[in-house]
């Protein structure tokens, strides 16, 4: 028997006779049968490659089963835009059938809020966020809303897997699940990752259920690329526009600042133009998503915005400025193309300089074999935890350690804290008022009122969204500015550098309690990025076939020739190093460059490693070291890398207390004033460094296979 013969009659009329289908696609057969047979699941599909319907006929063939005692079911989105694009549609699926959906976050009317509470629909369709808002105010009858909850459905579940928001939306989850008597089913749905069956375990935290990864064969199509190098934004705008006369298209960028200069420059080319971003108010997204959804003459530039599968039509074609950071950002992008029969999809890199195209070439490589990152494997989630303690003691209005530690421990992004640890933490919190102690219960202290609000849950909830402004000045004391605090929180001193009012600035110092930044003008080469950033940390596979590119002869069909050359340049100039063999270091003078090619994290590593030892200065970013200081020479730099080669250096506990001790005073949480000092250092230390990382690059690659002489 089919799946689709086992939905309720009514559901499979309703599906043949509104929405005109014939028959379900073989992700949503394999999903239906999977889910309606009570299985937790997570679906891979390509973006429009049906996973959507697949997770929700047979969740409505259930619903309409057994209707539920208030909310059924929930479908959690990442972004409240992919929320609002999903709205007509799972409303058109839940009407045919006779049941109901509502949206819940900020942007809905307290009225309509008020309204649901009375009377609840069987889907609830919201974020995050907006279901702890739920949780903590004192208007939801959850314990009613939730008591027959049957299900949960994370939309691109891969943008939440791995992060702080995977796991505050994990705790969130285990804290609905005990308001009813269900084993919640739980469903994912993501395009292609590296390690499903980790996300899959991830997912299904304390449900008892079992579960499946459903990954129906990919048809390989043909795809389009073409990657060219042309100089600057105006040279990318000109052709991008140029290219995309006549079509519908979206033009993608790392940050905001490239998009709006690309947008500028485009406009006037006789083609309609529109910026998306999360700075763009939302009237004018929505404005720009409708226009564009009905025009044929027209290109969005965007940021991510429109990477995790917002509709907006059929598209022609898919530019990229640039290259982005993973294979699962390019494959998500150019998957927004080529759905029509007869259409091929395709991605057109436009590249402003030669390690741009060297990125490019090594994402389309690793793609064309198959190869997509791995969603990290997170237990140790600091500032989560911190928030969490918080938010259970808004929730109950006091709570005992005991019974906080019985729920959070379930969650899986805190499964490696250990009890004492966790007392640590609530010790540390005790005695900086964080929390307060009384009868044995935990309530928020005073200090933690000051902070998040005085005892309203809506203000801890705005410690994650709500921007906070510091003020930019110079040395001189002249304003520039302000910045958001969620920008400055990844800030650092004398590293990091940004735009503003059209100029890059290096920073100084980063005063939180003045909340101002202290700003210099950034040197000439620096790439800024608008708003601050934290250094961009490749990966270290990416890196890897970056230096593949530039040590072999191959001949890429999809790069246009000024491409091809600079890839010719640069194979020129470091070719032979990193052909011959062993450690790839060149000497100018007194700096020794070496070319690792390992990536950001282990490269960071390997540079605080060298500094400890060495007492060189050392600069680190995604491809070498920068090596400076006295009696630098291949010999000295050599022996300084043996010294660091064996694992037992690596795993000793003095080597990670002077890799911690090193680290500079970054600020990636607004939680992080609330831990101890070990943990603070260590989610920073997880963050940029990769201990186990190093020891493999160290035994495989620059030790074992390049003849590092260890002692």
């Amino acid at each position: 028997m089919s799946a689709f013969a086992r939905y309720p009659p009514r559901l499979q009329e309703a599906i043949v006779s509104r929405l005109g289908w014939t028959s379900l696609r073989p992700v949503q057969e394999l999903a239906s049968e999977a889910i309606l047979d009570g299985k937790n699941a997570v679906i891979l599909a390509p973006t429009a490659g049906g996973k959507t319907e697949a997770a929700m006929f047979p969740v409505l063939a259930n619903l309409m089963e057994r209707e539920p005692e208030g909310i059924g079911a929930i479908y959690i989105a990442p972004i409240k835009a992919l929320l609002n694009n999903q709205e007509e549609r799972l409303g058109t699926y839940t009407e045919m059938i006779g049941l109901r959906r509502f949206v819940w976050h900020g942007d809905v009317s307290d009225s309509a809020k008020r309204a649901f509470v009375r009377e609840p629909t069987e889907l609830l369709m919201t974020t995050p966020e907006s279901l702890e808002v739920m949780l903590l105010s004192s208007r939801s009858p959850v314990a009613k809303l939730f008591r027959d909850l049957r299900v949960v459905i994370i939309d691109e579940i891969h943008a939440l897997a791995g992060t702080d928001r995977g796991a505050h939306l994990a705790s969130v989850i285990e804290r609905l699940v005990p308001l009813g008597t269900n084993d919640v089913q739980r469903i994912g749905l993501s395009a292609t990752v590296g390690n499903p069956e980790q996300i899959l375990g991830w997912l299904q935290g304390t449900s008892k259920r079992g579960g499946v990864v459903v990954d129906p064969p990919k048809a390989s199509g043909k795809r389009d690329l073409y990657i060219g190098l042309k100089g600057s934004v105006a040279d990318l705008a000109q052709e991008a526009a140029t290219r995309a006369v006549g079509k519908k298209s979206l033009f993608f960028c790392q940050s905001r600042a490239l998009t709006e200069s690309l947008a500028e420059r485009m406009r006037g080319r006789d083609i309609d133009v529109f910026v998306h971003h999360s700075s763009v108010s939302l009237e004018e997204r929505k404005a720009a998503e409708a226009r564009f959804h009905h025009g044929t003459n027209a290109c969005i530039v965007c940021t991510s915005t429109l990477e995790l599968g917002i509709d907006v039509g059929d598209l022609d074609l898919v530019f990229q400025a640039n290259a982005p950071s993973t294979v699962s950002s390019f494959l998500q992008r150019m998957g927004r193309t080529g759905r029509r029969d007869g259409t091929t999809a395709n991605a057109t890199f436009l590249c402003e300089d030669p390690e741009a195209v060297l990125q490019a070439v090594a994402l389309v490589e690793l793609a064309r074999e198959g190869w997509v990152e791995s969603i990290p494997n997170e237990g140790r989630c600091w500032p989560v935890l911190v928030h969490q303690l918080l938010a259970l003691s808004l929730q109950f209005g006091a709570i005992s350690a005991e019974r906080c530690w019985a729920q959070l421990s379930k969650v899986p992004d805190f499964h490696a804290i250990r009890r004492d640890e966790f007392d640590a933490v609530v010790d540390h919190m005790k005695g900086h008022d964080f929390l307060f102690e009384a009868g044995g219960l935990l309530s928020m202290g005073q200090h933690a009122e000051r902070i998040f609000g005085r005892k309203n849950f809506m203000e801890l909830y705005a410690v994650f969204s709500s921007p906070i402004l510091y003020r930019v000045l110079t040395q001189a004391g002249r304003d520039l500015g302000s910045l958001e605090q969620n920008f400055v929180d990844r800030l650092v001193e004398n590293m990091s550098s940004f735009l503003l009012g059209g100029r890059a600035w290096t920073v100084e110092r980063v005063s939180h309690d003045d909340r101002e930044v202290k700003v210099r003008e950034a040197p000439g080469g620096q790439k800024p990025s608008w708003g601050g950033f934290l250094p961009q940390l490749l990966g270290h596979e990416l890196c890897q076939r970056m230096r593949k590119v530039i040590a072999d002869e191959t001949a890429y069909q999809y790069v246009e020739p000024a491409a091809a050359r600079s890839i010719r340049e640069r194979r020129e100039d470091l070719g032979p190093l990193l052909r011959v063999g062993g450690l790839a270091v060149q000497l100018d003078g007194a700096v020794a460059r070496w070319w690792t090619f390992a990536g950001g994290r282990i490269n960071h590593t390997l540079r605080y490693g060298l500094e400890w030892t060495s007492g060189w200065k050392i600069v680190a970013d995604n491809f070498l070291l920068r090596i400076e200081g006295d009696g630098v020479t291949h010999e000295t730099v050599r022996a300084a890398i043996g010294r660091i080669a064996p694992a037992e250096f690596w795993r000793a506990a003095e080597t990670r207390r002077a890799l911690l001790s090193r680290l500079p005073e970054y600020r990636l949480s607004k939680f992080q004033d609330a831990l101890p000092e070990p943990m603070a250092l260590e989610m920073i230390g997880s963050h940029l460094l990769d201990i186990e990382g190093a020891v493999r690059w160290m035994s495989m690659d620059a030790g074992k296979d390049r003849g590092v002489a260890t002692p």
